[in-house]
């Protein structure tokens, strides 16, 4: 039994850590963290946020390789830098090593000879490693570097980037780039109020649609174009978004994250501040490259990690450049929800299904209205009507006053928070009317109000000038983007609201397990099932009572004092699947049979040519629900778990969640809830409820296990864990351990 810790590890175990005495590591990843300022496993917990208040806005601005000869690149750059520092209040100081002045302005011949601090180096030259070095004996802050040729070329572009970014750590300042362009110094426009959307893209191509939301009236304050991110990195931007007062959402288009933690403490901090995150990452059908000996390992891909980390932190992922635009112009704007209910509103009866049913699909709730709200809106709707939700108008009302005492109705109820009225096409003057009514309806309340304007056309005045014009209403061109838009915002302000950081509960020091499960390892080698069980009773996690014997008479006395039935096992460091080969025998009842049996696994072994460390004489336990709980190591964020259903068809099933640590026990429990067979745990054709909560603790001790030995242990595979009915704990029948 796991007694009465079920569903209290993570406090019970932060009560009884004490320090091991051994100094912590404090770079991981490039990340320098102070000693109490990382977790366990060394790695930070804080977001670091750079200042990059000069960036965006600089005093003054070195141009390295400015030029006024027309036909040439540099020329055009210098010419659009030079409006831009107009715009922006900076002083551009030319550096060209032959000419005296650009555009009439004084040029320095080198960086060198710079007489003042400069806030911003633009760097103009096809190879900015020298300028980088230069720069190093002046008091420059930042840098951009435009010129490819990089990490996006290959491994030689590769080498070059790691020299340039070695000289930026060596130099004391940031750069933005390589491989980035002038997005970063685009015209702005400052006539647009309200909560504004921030921009990052490693693609200044692909953040061009999102730029041009400001022709339809959304504000946007800062545009980050990260390129190969040799030293800033999207992060960077997040952690320092987060704590702008007029940035209300941030969207990023996103290829390859630099560094996991870094990415998760970024969006931790926006988690923390209630800015909500959306985010296109590319690279969905990329597989783990690794090669793995566990089950754990091989059902956990990649882009299964990235995803499972983005929810776990309350980043928004989206597919399209489109969903980008909408879901971040919405989060935006929006205020917070005052009710989760949906209501649907049109002139049309099958509008009104359509979307009801692919709203209801996505998981909105769409409330029945009460009698008595039904009843005054039949005051203006026919009785023949359907005004239970979706309201139904028929269409006539929305041409006179009907119109918005429709509206305001439905926006009075108390379960209403969002309001959406899809129209599919127009039709004026009715249509006309109804968009100013919603606009209206939509200044008058703190409630969400949205418009699906479904004309292909797009340049009626009803859309163009009434519902674009208009910072309350969120218009939308789709069903479906305006289904997830809404579905984010919803889940946005419920996560935010119950947020608690997982950083601030993490283990900073190793548990009384620690030393114990350290002394088990092998460096670079798979451990026997005996040696893997050993480690999971380090940290507290059952496993049955058994025996490890090297001979038929010990196997049969340790079959007496395991307590028939028993199963034998054969148990060897080169055994990752031993079902397969005949290995494991169920069900003995008799000393003559634990005798045959342990001749017939020896002889196999022998056959086979399997070295063992024994046989494994093993107590039977009672039936349940397998399960599988493992440790595998991502490339970019390091340790995380998984939980799924287990047993010999577990890579059959698929049916796994996975999370990055740290994590507590609601996120432990929010991974059972993802899984497919998610019932068999309930109890299901008279099987009694299985014991979630130790199988949630189980998920926690191993979680502490991947911090603390992740400089040790590769992979963890228990499977299958029998998770027992309620009250009678979780077994870890079998179980297999890689090191590092």
């Amino acid at each position: 039994m796991l007694g009465s810790t079920h569903g209290t590890f993570t406090t019970d175990l932060r009560a009884r850590v004490v320090a091991c005495g051994e100094s912590p590591r404090t770079t991981v990843h490039g990340v320098t963290a102070a000693p109490g300022d990382q977790d366990v496993s060394g790695r930070p917990l804080h977001a670091a946020v750079p200042d990059l208040d000069r960036f965006f806005r600089p005093e003054s601005v070195a141009v390295v390789g400015a030029s006024d000869t027309e036909g040439r690149p540099n020329t055009g750059i210098t010419r659009q830098l030079l409006a831009w520092a107009e715009r922006v209040g900076a002083r551009i100081v030319p550096v060209h090593p032959t000419r005296t002045s650009v555009f009439g302005i004084d040029c320095v011949p080198s960086v060198g000879a710079l007489t003042e601090p400069v806030d911003l180096a633009v760097l103009l030259v096809a190879d900015p490693l020298p300028v980088i070095e230069e720069l190093a004996e002046t008091k420059v802050k930042f840098a951009v570097a435009f010129a490819s040729g990089f990490a996006e070329t290959g491994a030689a572009g590769a080498a070059a980037q790691e020299r340039l970014a070695a000289a930026v750590r060596r130099s004391g300042l940031r750069l933005l780039g390589p491989n980035t362009n002038l997005n970063a110094f685009e015209r702005f426009r400052e006539d647009l109020d309200g909560p504004a959307v921030a921009l990052i893209t490693q693609s200044g191509h692909q953040g061009r649609p999102v730029f041009t939301l400001q022709e339809l009236g959304v504000r946007l304050s800062h545009w980050a174009p990260t390129g190969n991110e040799a030293d800033l990195e999207t992060s960077d931007f997040i952690s320092y978004f987060a704590g702008r007062p007029e940035v209300g959402a941030i969207a990023c288009y996103v290829e390859g994250l630099k560094d996991g933690r870094s990415f998760l403490l970024a969006a931790d901090r926006a988690a923390r501040h209630g800015v909500p995150v959306v985010a296109v990452k590319v690279g969905r059908t990329e597989t783990g490259a690794r090669t793995a000996a566990s089950h754990t390992g091989k059902l956990t891909g990649a882009d299964q990690v990235v995803d499972a980390a983005m929810r776990q932190f309350g980043v928004i992922r989206v597919d399209g450049l489109d969903q980008l635009q909408d879901t971040a112009t919405l989060l935006a704007r929006a205020r917070r929800p005052r009710a989760d209910g949906v209501v649907v509103y049109s002139i049309s009866g099958g509008t009104g299904a359509h979307f009801a049913d692919l709203a209801t699909e996505a998981g909105l709730q769409l409330p029945t209205l009460p009698q008595a709200k039904q009843d005054e809106l039949h005051q203006w709707i026919p009785e023949y009507l359907s005004v239970a939700n979706p309201v139904d108008n028929g269409g006539h009302p929305v041409g006179d006053w009907r119109g918005r005492k429709i509206i305001d109705a439905i926006l009075a109820d108390p379960s209403v928070g969002v309001l959406i009225c899809p129209i599919t096409g127009p039709f004026p003057p009715m249509s006309d009317k109804l968009a100013q009514d919603l606009v209206d309806a939509a200044e008058a309340t703190d409630k969400l109000v949205c418009v699906v304007w479904g004309s292909p056309v797009g340049t009626e005045d009803a859309y163009r000038t009434t519902l674009l014009g208009s910072s309350r209403v969120a218009t939308f061109r789709t069903f479906a983007n305006c289904i997830g838009a809404v579905k984010a915002y919803l889940d946005h302000h419920r996560f935010t609201t119950s947020y608690r950081s997982p950083f601030d509960e993490a283990p900073r020091t190793p548990s009384p397990s620690f030393r114990k499960a350290q002394a088990l390892m092998r460096p670079g080698r798979r451990l026997s099932e005996h040696a893997a069980k050993q480690l999971l009773r380090a940290y507290g996690i059952r496993v049955p009572r058994e025996q490890l014997v090297t001979s038929a008479a010990a196997a049969v006395r340790a079959a007496g004092l395991v307590g028939y039935p028993v199963v034998m096992k054969a148990s060897g460091a080169q055994l990752a699947h031993k079902t397969e080969l005949g290995l494991v025998k169920v069900g003995l009842t008799s000393a003559s049979q634990v005798r045959d049996a342990y001749r017939e696994l020896t002889d196999i072994a022998r056959f086979e040519s399997i070295d063992l460390d024994g046989i494994l004489v093993c107590q039977m336990v009672g039936r349940g629900v397998e399960m599988v709980v493992g440790v595998t190591r991502d490339d970019l964020f390091g340790p995380t778990v998984t939980v799924g259903l287990g047993g010999v068809l577990v890579e059959v099933l698929d049916d796994t969640a996975v999370r990055v640590p740290p994590f507590g026990e609601s996120e432990a429990r929010s991974m059972l809830a993802e899984l497919r067979g998610r019932a068999l745990l309930d109890g299901v054709r008279g099987a009694p409820p299985a014991d979630v909560d130790a199988l949630v603790e189980v998920v926690l001790r191993v979680q502490r296990m991947a911090l603390e030995l992740d400089g040790d242990l590769a992979e963890l595979d228990i499977n299958p864990l029998m998770v027992l009915p309620r009250g009678q704990g979780a077994v870890a029948l079998d179980a297999l351990a890689v090191c590092r």
